[in-house]
């Protein structure tokens, strides 16, 4: 991944000298010709292309945000972290959508730590 951004940083360096005075700096990584935000329907046209190359057609553009916010948390990151990451205003609205995964969480500790006790007392 860090080869295909470095790639496209190179590009987007191309197309900033071609731009000239025309470009804009936002500082996005992924710009048009002229260094302005992509579209929305740019965005989810590319992902819809994508995604169905990979054979998932109903795949939605926030099942992403979905499944980093999901992956974040079994990762080991705070409920903080996740809510600052995902731009929530507050970190109670993250975990009432998210709240299933750190509920799975508390029940897998439970079960590493009855398997430690029974470990641990030759039980």
């Amino acid at each position: 991944m860090v080869e295909l951004l470095k790639k496209h940083k190179a590009q987007q360096a191309g197309d900033r000298l071609k731009a000239g005075p025309l470009w804009h700096d936002g500082g996005y990584v992924f710009t048009d010709a002229r260094g302005n935000h992509l579209a929305p329907s740019t965005l989810y046209h590319n992902y819809k292309k994508i995604v169905a190359s990979i054979g998932m057609p109903d795949a939605r553009l926030h099942d992403l945000r979905h499944s980093f916010a999901v992956a974040s948390l079994r990762a080991g990151d705070d409920i903080k972290t996740v809510q600052g990451n995902l731009g929530h205003h507050a970190a109670a609205f993250t975990l009432d959508v998210y709240g299933h995964v750190t509920e799975e969480m508390k029940q897998a500790s439970a079960d590493r730590m009855e398997q430690y006790i029974k470990g641990i007392s030759n039980l």
